[in-house]
């Protein structure tokens, strides 16, 4: 059972303080089911590996809990000590514990830096096939790899195996590439060796903090983790969602901050939308998806343009989708008009097939409750696989805020922003989307004008450059991971830093092709 880690970030030797794993020595490390081997293939400053070698003893399985039924043969003949399994999840808490806990002893910085980053398994099984495996890394942000293995490599009309060789790459912690096998790896071989308790339900949400939630396949993660457990399951889904909402009886209206009183008296918010859809009627968008959907404000707009012929809406929050559900009044409307609609729930720094398709895609008041870092997911998600003809994104005019009574100096206008920009930086963002992806930006402004400072909102409309048709695809995305981050742009009250993955408060993308997340029927 083989793992390595890879990485080219200079230098690449980084690796071996992060793993607290020296690359000029060879470790070994006794298990409860063998023992586990740290070293290192190569390590160079220009790239390091650092590969954990299983050496399960299968004599030593059956004297534990055992391998096949009693008195069989399965119990000493089986593919535990050879196949990535729930034994590669205990040797990574065990061998690797201060990485997955994001500790690194020698250089704490490193902990939290982004590093490029591959994980190659040599022998996975996958009990749901390769597309179970791409939905569920590619929504977090992996580029997937997987090679069918030989049942005998002497004997090839023997045929294939239903064992992949996959490799997983991305920017990231490495912390998080290490929780993400730690949950996954037992998920997709679906066959743990240990007893799972309550305690298996705190270990599950204490690995998957900040992005399980959110995940298209949450509810086959959490079955499979906790071995079919359906008290358990249903324990770990609730927990899951029980934080979605401060407060279930708060909606929209009711968490504004004072700042968004403001706003409201100068009616901002009905100003926003009558720009977002004279913006739409312009580019003739027939489909419109609205990403960060919320309470569906925008979208009883939309569907009362009759020039909208399908209108969708997605939001990470199932009760904002209710109270969509319930302004659009769905369940009174004739088929017809129904089939005309669709509400879904998925998180924006996700890909989700659902998606591609649409003419147009508009993200109101939603970049801001991204953190920066995350904003790079967020356009790879919108620009480079969903890729419509039309987006329309607006976002709060920091310069503006001096004008709004009782906002302190440097205060957000909300306590859900994770930062808001000057009209230069947002600016500078959209272009850098827009060179990267193939498209073409125009900058409005909404709102009243002060001479100075601008107006309260401003607005982006991405064409498509040539306005061709297809969606999905990633032409003219070559390079873009780093155009796509927030990069010096820092704005107010956040910090520039590179693209990654993360749930919004606002909705976004689930999963792989063909992925899809919890959709609200009609």
């Amino acid at each position: 059972m083989l793992l390595t880690l890879t990485t080219t970030h200079r230098p690449a030797t980084d690796l071996g303080y992060l793993l607290v794993k020296n690359p000029a020595h060879t470790q070994s490390f006794s298990l409860s089911f063998g023992k586990a081997h740290v070293f290192y293939p190569e390590a160079t400053e220009e790239r390091c590996t650092a590969a954990l070698l299983l050496d399960v003893d299968p004599v030593d399985l059956v004297r534990g809990r055992g391998a096949g039924e009693p008195g069989t043969l399965a119990q000493y003949v089986n593919d535990r000590p050879y196949v990535a399994s729930s034994f590669l999840s205990v040797a990574i808490a065990q061998v690797f514990g201060s990485a997955l806990g994001g500790k690194c002893r020698d250089r704490p910085e490193l902990a939290d830096v982004p590093l490029p980053l591959t994980a190659t398994i040599e022998a996975l099984p996958c009990r749901g096939g390769e597309g179970l495996l791409r939905r569920l890394f590619e929504p977090l942000g992996y580029e997937v790899a997987a090679e069918r293995l030989p049942l005998d490599e002497a004997f090839p009309e023997w045929g294939q195996s239903s064992y992949l060789r996959v490799s997983l790459a991305r920017t990231c912690r490495l912390r998080e590439l290490l929780a993400h096998l730690y949950v996954l790896v037992p998920v997709l071989d679906d066959k743990k060796h240990y007893y799972v308790g309550d305690a298996e339900v705190d270990n599950l949400l204490a690995k998957g903090e900040g992005w399980l939630a959110q995940h298209p396949e949450r509810e086959a993660i959490a079955l499979r983790y906790l071995k079919h457990s359906r008290p358990l399951f249903r324990a770990a889904l609730a927990r899951l969602v029980a934080d979605e909402d401060a407060s279930p009886e708060e909606t929209e209206d009711e968490k504004a901050a004072p700042e968004d009183r403001a706003e409201a008296r100068m009616s901002l918010d009905e100003e926003r939308r009558s720009a977002v859809v004279a913006a739409l009627r312009r580019a003739e968008a027939r489909s419109v998806l609205d990403l960060g959907c919320g309470e569906g404000k925008l979208l009883k707009r939309l569907v009362d343009e009759r020039v909208f012929e399908r209108v969708a809406g997605a939001d990470v929050s199932m009760r904002s989708l209710e109270i969509a559900k319930n302004r659009l009044r769905l369940d009174d409307l004739p088929d017809k008009q129904k089939r005309r609609i669709q509400l879904f729930q998925a998180s924006v720094t996700y890909r989700d097939a659902r998606f591609a398709g649409h003419d147009a895609v508009t993200l109101v008041e939603v970049i801001e409750h991204v953190d920066l870092s995350r904003l790079g997911a967020l356009t790879r998600s919108v620009f480079e696989h969903a890729r419509p003809r039309v987006v329309v994104v607006t976002t709060p005019n920091a310069e503006y805020n001096e004008r709004f009574e009782g906002l302190p100096r440097g205060a957000l206008r909300h306590g859900d922003h994770r930062f808001e920009w000057t009209r230069a930086e947002f600016h500078a963002f959209c272009e850098r989307v827009a060179g990267a992806h193939g498209y073409k930006v125009e900058h409005l402004p909404i709102g009243p004008m002060d001479p100075s400072l601008g107006a309260p909102t401003q607005m982006a409309v991405f064409v498509r450059a040539g306005g061709e048709d297809g969606a999905g695809g990633a032409d003219g995305a070559n390079g873009a991971r780093g155009a796509d981050s927030a990069g010096g742009a820092a704005g107010t009250g956040g910090a520039s830093s590179a693209g990654g993955e993360d749930s919004v408060r606002a909705a976004g993308g689930a999963g792989g092709a063909g992925a899809q997340g919890e959709e609200v029927p009609a």
